[in-house]
């Protein structure tokens, strides 16, 4: 049983780094101005790194209360929200310029007033 979890996890810790790990990193480097992005990028690594802590400190506490079938559902409820923020929230970025990309987030608004 030991020897199973220990494979679990790390097939699981494996997956992640393929998958969805490297996506806030990705995604910080190309959204954030020049001119903020020391700060916005140390905001989203002080945020990863908290959440990630949370998730490792209350896993165990959340399998005891609400199972190991419930602490899955939790996590994939989260997992399904992420998947509709991303395809709904998310603009694509391929090909374009960091210039283009600040122009994206200003949105219509600005290139008014511009």
């Amino acid at each position: 049983m030991k020897a199973r979890l220990i494979n679990e996890s790390k097939l699981s810790v494996s997956g992640f780094a393929i998958g969805c790990g490297p996506i806030p990193w990705l995604v910080m480097s190309e959204i954030f101005p020049v001119r903020v992005r020391g700060i916005a990028s140390g905001v989203c690594v002080l945020t990863n790194w908290s959440t990630a802590f949370l998730v490792t400190k209350e896993f165990n506490d959340l399998l005891e209360n609400i199972t190991q079938y419930g602490t899955f559902w939790l996590f994939s409820s989260f997992c399904f929200m992420n998947f509709l923020f991303t395809i709904f929230f998310m603009p694509e970025t391929k090909g374009k310029t960091l210039e283009q990309i600040e122009a994206l987030f200003r949105g219509p608004a600005h290139e008014l007033a511009d």
